[in-house]
């Protein structure tokens, strides 16, 4: 991983580094690659007794921000045509269970009680 230290040099000779965003990691040296190497070093031991996670701060994502297929929920609310394929798919559909009927009363022949 990569971080950002932020140098400045100090009037009395030396050096302040600072990892930005980690609290508690300013660090001073005699020259501003000792200051770098010491803000490593610091940021190294930060990081063997902790470690760095992301959350996220905000509204809870919805479940049709997760659920990729409601985004596709009622889009044919509005269409005029629904209503016709819906009756013309339910004749299929009768016309199919009628066929099967009378297929099976065919094959298993026609029995009273």
């Amino acid at each position: 991983m990569q971080y950002q230290v932020f140098v400045q040099s100090h009037p009395e000779n030396k050096f302040i580094a600072s990892i930005v965003g980690i609290p508690n990691s300013t660090v001073e040296g005699s020259t501003k690659e000792e200051a770098i190497a010491l803000a490593k070093a610091a940021l190294e031991a930060q990081l063997a007794l902790g470690e760095i996670v992301t959350i996220e701060v905000g509204q809870e994502r919805s479940q049709q921000e997760t659920d990729p297929w409601l985004k596709h929920m009622g889009i044919f609310a509005s269409d005029p045509t629904l209503t016709i394929f819906w009756q013309k798919l339910q004749l299929i559909v009768s016309k199919f269970r009628r066929m099967r009927f009378l297929n099976d009363l065919l094959r298993n022949g026609y029995r009273s009680s």
